[in-house]
C-alpha cells in the first residue's frame, strides 16, 4: 500500500465548469459523442469509465447526481465512453461493479462509503481490474480511494445556521449513522456553537439515502420543536426536508435548509435553501479518471480533499441569503482551519 497522498494539490472551483446531469435519467452512456466534444479532444475515446451508485440513486440531486456529472463532463471533453449502473439495494453492489469489470471498463468507480466491501472484494478478485472509491479507504494495490473533509466544510454552514438562527434551535439530518455523515454532523455543530453557544443542535438520523418521506417526517418533527433552520446530509432522503420546508413557506412559515454536496438552491429554490455546503464529488470523479487517460492513475493511493483544496465549502449562491458580514465571518473561521488554528473534530 503506498502512503497516503494528496494529489490534488490545487483543485478549484472552476467557475466554467457548468455541468448538467443531461440524459441521466432516460440515458445511462452519457450525452455527448466525441464528435460534440468543446475542446476536440478525443484522448479518452478507447477508454471506458462506470460508476456503481449507491441505493440513493443517480438522481438523487445529491451525492451520485454529482459524480455523474463527472464522468460526464469528462466524456465531452475527451470522447470517453461513461455508464452507471444504479443499486436498488446493497445487494446489488458487488454484482453491478463485477458487471463492469467484466465487461473490461478502464476504470470502475463505487460511489459511496457503503460500497466499501463490494469494491475491496471486487480488487481482491480481479487484481488486473482498475476501481476507485468515494467516502472509503480501500487498501488494495488497484483501488483509489477518494476521502473529503466534510467536517471543514460543515462548520462553515454551521457558521452560517448559528447567525442566521433566530429561534435558536437547529437541526440536522442525517442519512446512516457512517464515519462519513457523522463528520458532517460534527463538524456543523461545531461550527454553530463556535458563534452561538446558546443555540441548541437537534439531531435527526433516518436510516436511509433514499426515503424522502422520512427526510419530510425527520423536517416536520425538527421545525414542530422550534428549529428554523435544518441541514441536511442524507441523499435522496434530504430531498424531503426541502419538501417540508416549501409546504411551510406556502402556510406563510419561514424556514430555510442548508443543502448538501451541490448548490441545492438550484434545484430547490432560493426561498428556502439559505446556502449548501458544496462537496466537489463531481472534480474528484474527473480529475482520478482523466489521470487513468494520461497514465496516471494513482493506484493504491489515499487521496483526503477538504478546505485547502478547495474540495468543500459554500456556492456563490450563498450571497443570496446570507448577509456579507456572515459571509466575511465565514472567511475568516476557514483561514483558521486551512492555517490549522482551529481543528474541526471528525469521526473516529
Amino acid at each position: 500500500m503506498k502512503k497516503s497522498a494528496k494529489i490534488f494539490t490545487g483543485i478549484m472551483l472552476l467557475a466554467s465548469l457548468t455541468l448538467t446531469a443531461c440524459g441521466a435519467k432516460n440515458n445511462n452512456t452519457g450525452g455527448a459523442s466525441p464528435s460534440e466534444s468543446a475542446s476536440g479532444d478525443t484522448s479518452g475515446k478507447d477508454f471506458k469509465f462506470a460508476m456503481v451508485t449507491d441505493v440513493g440513486g443517480v438522481n438523487d440531486k445529491s451525492f451520485n447526481q454529482s459524480a455523474w456529472e463527472g464522468l460526464q463532463h469528462l466524456e465531452k471533453d475527451t470522447g470517453t465512453k461513461v455508464k452507471y449502473l444504479e443499486s436498488k439495494e446493497a445487494t446489488n453492489y458487488l454484482t453491478n461493479i463485477n458487471q463492469f469489470v467484466r465487461d473490461k471498463y478502464n476504470l470502475t468507480w463505487g460511489i459511496g462509503f457503503l460500497m466499501g466491501d463490494a469494491v475491496k472484494e471486487a480488487a481482491a478478485k480481479n487484481p488486473d481490474a482498475k476501481l476507485a472509491i468515494i467516502d472509503n479507504v480501500v487498501e488494495a494495490p488497484n483501488v483509489a480511494s477518494i476521502t473529503f473533509a466534510e467536517n471543514e466544510g460543515s462548520y462553515l454552514v454551521g457558521v452560517v445556521a448559528g447567525l442566521t438562527t433566530k429561534t435558536n434551535k437547529i437541526g440536522f439530518v442525517g442519512g446512516i449513522d457512517i464515519p462519513v455523515i457523522k463528520r458532517f454532523e460534527l463538524g456543523f455543530v461545531a461550527g454553530v456553537k463556535a458563534v452561538n453557544p446558546d443555540a441548541k443542535v437537534i439531531i435527526n438520523y433516518t436510516g436511509a439515502f433514499d426515503k424522502a418521506d422520512l427526510g419530510k417526517a425527520a423536517a416536520a418533527s425538527i421545525y414542530n420543536d422550534g428549529a428554523d433552520i435544518i441541514f441536511h446530509a442524507a441523499g435522496g432522503t434530504g430531498n424531503g426536508v426541502f419538501n417540508e420546508a416549501k409546504e411551510r413557506l406556502k402556510a406563510g412559515k419561514k424556514v430555510w435548509v442548508i443543502g448538501v454536496d451541490k448548490d441545492q438552491s438550484l434545484e430547490f429554490g432560493d426561498e428556502v435553501t439559505l446556502t449548501s455546503m458544496l462537496k466537489r464529488v463531481d472534480e474528484a470523479v474527473y480529475r482520478v479518471s482523466k489521470e487513468m487517460i494520461d497514465g496516471k492513475f494513482p493506484a493504491g493511493v489515499i487521496t483526503t480533499l477538504g478546505l485547502k483544496e478547495n474540495a468543500v465549502g459554500l456556492p456563490e449562491t450563498s450571497t443570496k441569503n446570507v448577509s456579507k458580514e456572515i459571509l466575511d465571518k465565514v472567511e475568516e473561521y476557514k483561514a483558521k482551519i486551512i492555517s490549522g488554528e482551529i481543528k474541526v473534530p471528525t469521526a473516529q
